[in-house]
């Protein structure tokens, strides 16, 4: 235990709050917005909700705090929550407006907080006066952020007229339907308090006492994590709802979230306090690396690109002090190390494990059988101290792929296609564990299954997972050098029992997915390209990030442009085409296959590893609202990536409308000349 951490002061709030200021009601209509702003407070009717305006659904951390404004980590943040609403095609909310309004609440429709795990966007909202936040339903790693930073939460509409005649209000009304722990973090105004109480044995730590009975994957690796209320590591089972402290196998941060963390470590901890097992923490300088190509002047001028390299110094400090490994920039070109998500499951991540990381995409590394899920700033600093994390098991939704997939449909397709379904549009899927599963998913190899788990941060999910089987042996004999008997023990048992519960069964038909786009806008607007009405040209085209910077990925590039390049094909004029890798290794896969020297030849621009054109941060990003861009990343949320419109696609999609001019599913010379043969 750290000793100055049991000599704090910790109180709980008080059972009951009023509640002083305005509500503002974060509207689909632009005007009504910009009215609050002015200082007019918008009639509100209760008892019949058909008459209100229509609130916004599926506001995005990107869109309450734009990522180049989280370079700040202070009370700064208070000046721009909101900046990036976007409704219809305005951006209603100016810098400041919301902290002069002396709002106390703040209100929207479904799926609040979705996206990224930036914890800058609950932060921000407390630094500008937020105290509430109501919404119809909240994202998993938003809503933990707010518990964990003492923002309160909650989807009961009903407390917007008791907010209003400043009433008093119980505390239970926030704490109601949470688990114990959850209800004491509530209690206790944040987890940094809570975790101090807990240190001193002031709070309940309530016993998992579930019996044997059959567990899904994710459930099994669990139940061998929970820490005990004694502190012993492992209970015989866990069911979903069951609360308490997983121990951590891998954490990792990077440098947007490392040096907010590190300020809350050093302010309540102390500096030069060693963190809890430095070796199974790594940092990484994956985020900003090619930040100023593409940073405008304007934000140069208000010395954003400044900030950006004080994050980064912020993390080498810290790093260097504490004995951490941090994969940081090249030395001899421009560029990083690696994604942080590449490299985890390419160099750590092991089958069996727990890991989390500052990311939403932190699900990455369930390809090979791993739990791992994104964490905040807050969670992530607490967990240097405890190494766990609170949990909540959560249910497991198996989506199950049957039959054979067509040649050019890739596990990209096939995400887009779940991304469509109205169980997960409706937000039914949030914060359970999806697990991928059938003939067509285990035909996926590692670097295919990636992209599904990866992306079930844009589901919604806690987290995505394929049970291992002989593909995760053989890359991890291929990529970690393991011999194939200590890779098959690694994976024993790990797979769901044949009786194993699930909240929902899903079943698709891979033969009847075909190549698919998201329109922009949101991940879910999944459409088959051969029912999109018109062409639609496009200006740039973006391979790369975590998601679409794998080894296979550019095997797809590769395919497409090496046939395109026999037809006497290159790039077309009218297009940019970037490839960005996700890790020097695959760099370096690339140089053994050749295949720089085929992108060179097509006319396609190679980048160094780095998140890039998707957080906003790098090449490939639109500077026009009318430019359009197909992208293999895993976001298009409204001003993600710029202010053009984005369409999601595979890497095969990707390539072939690079060539192309336009979306076009891709076909190889040989697929075309078995068709005309057979016509």
């Amino acid at each position: 235990m750290i000793q100055p951490l049991l000599e704090r002061d910790i109180t709980k709030r008080p059972d009951r709050l009023r509640l002083s200021g305005r509500i503002l009601f974060l509207t689909e209509d632009p005007e009504l917005i910009r009215c609050q702003l002015a200082g007019e407070d918008l009639a509100w009717d209760a008892t019949n909700p058909a008459n209100n305006p229509k609130l916004r659904d599926d506001i995005s951390t990107d869109e309450i705090t734009p990522a180049h404004y989280c370079f700040y980590f202070d009370q700064t943040l208070g000046e721009i929550p909101y900046m990036g609403l976007k409704c219809g095609n305005v951006l209603p909310v100016a810098r400041g407006d919301v902290k002069r309004g002396r709002f106390v609440c703040s209100v929207s429709g479904k799926r609040r907080g979705k996206g990224s795990s930036r914890e800058q966007s609950p932060y921000a909202e407390m630094s500008a006066g937020i105290q509430v936040v109501i919404a119809e339903n909240i994202e998993r790693i938003y809503k933990q952020n707010c518990q964990n930073l003492g923002l309160l939460t909650s989807t009961d509409f009903s407390l917007i007229d008791k907010i209003r005649a400043g009433q008093e209000i119980a505390l239970s009304e926030f704490t109601a339907g949470e688990d114990d722990i959850t209800r004491q973090v509530i209690e206790y105004g944040g987890l940094f308090p809570f975790n101090v109480a807990r240190m001193r044995k002031k709070v309940f730590l309530p016993p998992i006492q579930t019996g044997k009975r059959p567990m899904t994957l994710a459930e099994k690796i669990f139940a061998k994590h929970m820490v005990t209320p004694e502190g012993q590591v492992g209970v015989e089972a866990v069911k979903p709802g069951d609360t308490g402290f997983t121990r951590v196998d891998l954490r990792f941060s990077h440098e947007y979230v490392t040096p907010m963390a590190a300020i809350f470590y050093e302010h309540y901890v102390g500096k030069g306090v060693p963190v809890n097992d430095a070796s199974s923490i790594r940092f990484f300088r994956d985020h900003l690396t090619f930040l100023d190509e593409v940073l405008s002047e304007e934000k140069k001028k208000i010395g954003l690109l400044d900030l950006a390299t004080q994050l980064k110094l912020k993390q080498e400090d810290f790093a260097k002090a504490q004995g951490i490994k941090l994969h940081g920039e090249l030395k001899d070109r421009k560029g990083s190390e690696g994604i942080c998500h590449s490299v985890m499951l390419e160099s750590y991540a092991l089958p069996g494990q727990v890991n989390v990381g500052s990311d939403s995409h932190t699900p990455h590394v369930g390809a090979i059988g791993c739990v791992a899920f994104g964490i905040g700033t807050t969670d992530v600093f607490n967990s240097w101290i405890t190494k766990d994390v609170r949990v909540r098991v959560p249910e497991s939704v198996k989506i199950v792929i049957r039959g054979e997939k067509q040649p050019n449909v890739t596990a990209k397709d096939f995400i887009l296609k779940i991304l469509s379904l109205d169980y997960v549009r409706s937000g039914k899927a949030l914060a359970k564990v999806m697990e991928y599963a059938g003939e067509a998913v285990e035909a996926l190899s590692v670097d295919e299954r990636a992209t599904m788990t990866n992306m079930a941060a844009e589901i919604g999910g806690f987290t995505g997972i394929v049970a291992p089987d002989a593909k995760v042996i053989d890359f991890l004999m291929e990529r970690r050098g393991m011999n194939r008997r200590e890779a098959a023990e690694m994976i024993r048992g790990l797979h769901s029992d044949r009786d194993a519960e699930y909240a929902q069964v899903i079943e698709l038909d891979a033969a009847q997915i075909a190549p698919m786009v998201a329109t922009p806008g949101d991940p879910g607007n999944g459409k088959f390209i051969r029912d999109l009405n018109t062409p639609v040209p496009v200006e740039l085209a973006y391979g790369g990030t975590c998601t679409a910077g794998k080894n296979e990925d550019m095997d797809m590039y590769a395919e497409v442009l090496a046939d395109g390049l026999k037809q006497g094909k290159r790039v077309a004029e009218s297009v940019q085409f970037y490839i960005q890798f996700g890790s020097q290794d695959t760099r370096e896969y690339c140089l053994k296959k050749g295949y720089l020297e085929i992108f060179q030849k097509a006319g396609a621009r190679v980048i160094e590893p780095s998140c890039g054109a998707c957080i906003n941060a790098g090449p490939g990003v639109s500077t026009r609202p009318d430019q359009v861009v197909i992208s293999a990343q895993n976001r298009n949320f409204p001003g993600r990536s710029g202010p053009g419109q984005m369409y999601l696609a595979s890497p095969l999609t990707v390539a072939a409308s690079a060539l192309a001019g336009y979306i076009v599913e891709y076909q190889s010379s040989q697929a075309r000349e078995l068709a005309g043969s057979r016509g």
